[in-house]
């Protein structure tokens, strides 16, 4: 038996997620076509920003977060000390898994640790459970309303 797509459990993609007492509007700015911006903005007393890299889906965790390290590496000054001075630096990596008794196994290299160790980030890892709807059983038997 052939199995879908939607039944295997898969890497999805890396999210950044920061959070600062700061504006983070310039550092999103500076990292311009090279991610994809799902929020930034003002969230209670401080600021958030939550990216995915634009290039696509990435191949593994590894390989976003190296590319997360060398754009973050590359900021310029003013840039690189909104980043600095974030509360929090976040590189989440996202898995699906749509059923149970299905596993996604992935390593993080000691050269992406490395990487997220020298711009001071933090690796998170969020397993999503099952998203697609099942639909009811058309002979699913109607039960009438006890009185």
């Amino acid at each position: 038996m052939i199995q879908s797509v939607l039944d295997k459990t898969k890497f999805l993609n890396v999210d950044l997620d920061i959070s600062s007492k700061a504006d983070l509007q310039p550092l999103v700015s500076a990292m311009g076509r090279k991610v994809s911006l799902s929020f930034v903005g003002r969230v209670k007393r401080g600021f958030q920003a939550h990216m995915d890299l634009a290039i696509g889906n990435p191949k593994s965790p590894e390989t976003a977060i190296v590319q997360y390290c060398k754009l973050i590496q590359r900021l310029p000054p003013e840039a690189r000390e909104l980043w600095d001075a974030a509360k929090t630096r976040t590189f989440d990596i996202g898995i699906e898994a749509p059923r149970p008794n299905n596993y996604f196994w992935s390593a993080i290299s000691a050269k992406a640790i490395r990487a997220t160790s020298e711009v001071n980030a933090q690796i998170a890892v969020t397993v999503y459970g099952p998203m697609k709807k099942v639909k009811a059983s058309s002979k699913a038997r109607k039960v009438a309303p006890s009185i």
